[in-house]
């Protein structure tokens, strides 16, 4: 059954506002509940974020008063989404916790997007971040055994493997070279752009999260962890926000925005396994399609074209999460030693990036290499998760050893 947002009819406006005991969301269980659960969470909460910050940059470009009154009027209601999303992780969770699940969401989210993108060049630039986010997982992961003396699989639920990716410490680029060539907005599949602007969305909110909880920690290497890879969720951001076309108008933008946030709402009330949260999900679809037909109409005024011009007629497949192991693992064998040059993707160690590493580096090892060092000097190990067999690097190398 196909869906077609333009086509349905939301909750009225004026009746979107909640009330405080309406806002009061029940958390999940933290020991019980679906990680994918807890991954729509945190996807829908950096969605909510972006048509914030969205709204709010707009609103400040714009000149009729009129439009920056119905900007506020939805972007009132999207604060009251994100905080009934947000407020569904469970208050006990620590901020090493939460983080593990949000490296979770980039490492099965970026990778689904990655299988579905129908443009090769715009896959290959989710392929190449994903294998980066596959490492900060196994990078944070050890350092929760080191500071909470706890396991990860706990989080991840053997769902989603924890190994090294692409070394955290070859991911600090040039910042030129994190900048790819956008997508023609003439031209682009609808898809293509839902996609990138979910995946500009997550890696925005990793990067916000990570700028704000990492000096809550006492323990040295655990700040100059977050120090670390927050760093790099800002060349993410970078990567992902380049890909969308800047001559799209604020108008394409705003039904962009609205009509993604029905995707992902629709895609989310479909595959979520807790009726409460499930509810919420249909809850916010229903809101979330009036904001589009407010969207729609503000578009055919100031902009002069239709809707239908930019956005797809129904609803792609639902965006689902779901393990990504295999596609992971082939990945690692094949990518993980690319690095960027200009807004293309080579295996050499060019100038530009032998330069950035000694900056960057110092001369030093990097804490995403001194918090492996350190715990395998407490547990005479790394922490891994691999569910499939060997690290598929180790068997590429043992392969070619025996050839050789």
């Amino acid at each position: 059954m196909t869906f077609n947002p333009l086509r349905e009819r939301g909750i009225p406006l004026d009746q979107q506002i909640r009330n405080w005991r309406e806002l009061d969301v029940t958390p999940i269980d933290p020991d019980h509940a679906d990680p994918y659960t807890r991954c729509r969470v945190i996807t829908m909460n950096g969605i909510e974020v972006e048509a914030v910050l969205f709204s709010h940059q707009f609103a400040r470009n714009c000149l009729d008063p009129d439009v920056q009154r119905k900007l506020a009027e939805v972007r009132y209601v999207e604060h009251q989404q994100q905080k009934a999303v947000n407020w569904l992780l469970p208050g006990g969770a620590s901020p090493l916790e939460t983080t593990i699940a949000y490296e979770q969401v980039a490492v099965d989210l970026t990778a689904w997007v990655a299988r579905m993108e129908p443009d090769p060049y715009l896959k290959q630039a989710y392929q190449f971040g994903v294998l980066e986010d596959f490492d900060h997982l196994y990078r944070y992961a050890n350092l929760y055994e080191m500071v909470q003396h706890r396991k990860a699989e706990k989080i991840v639920d053997g769902l989603t493997e924890v190994m090294p990716g692409r070394p955290t410490k070859y991911h600090h680029r040039h910042p030129a070279d994190n900048v790819r060539e956008p997508y023609d907005r003439n031209e682009a599949s609808p898809l293509s752009k839902l996609h990138a602007l979910t995946i500009m969305s997550a890696e925005q909110q990793t990067m916000n999260f990570y700028m704000n909880v990492g000096p809550q920690y006492m323990e040295p290497i655990a700040r100059q962890l977050y120090q670390e890879i927050g760093l790099i969720e800002e060349e993410h951001v970078t990567h992902y926000e380049s890909l969308v076309d800047p001559g799209e108008t604020w108008w394409e933008r705003l039904v962009n925005h609205e009509y993604n946030e029905c995707y992902l709402y629709y895609s989310f009330m479909e595959t979520e396994s807790d009726p409460k949260v499930r509810a919420i999900w249909e809850l916010h679809l229903n809101m979330e399609l009036e904001h589009l037909r407010i969207a729609c109409e503000l578009m055919r005024q100031n902009d002069g074209r239709e809707p239908e011009e930019v956005l797809a007629p129904e609803l792609p497949n639902a965006l689902t999460f779901e393990p990504n192991k295999a596609y992971l693992r082939e990945l690692l064998d094949t990518q993980i030693d690319l690095t960027t040059l200009g807004a293309g993707y080579v295996r050499e160690a060019h100038e530009r990036f032998e330069r950035m590493q000694e900056q960057i580096h110092g001369g030093e090892e990097p804490p995403s290499e001194r918090v492996i060092d350190e715990h395998r000097e407490r547990f005479g190990r790394d922490y891994r998760l691999e569910t499939e067999g060997p690290h598929p690097v180790a068997r590429l190398r043992e392969d070619q050893s025996a050839r050789a």
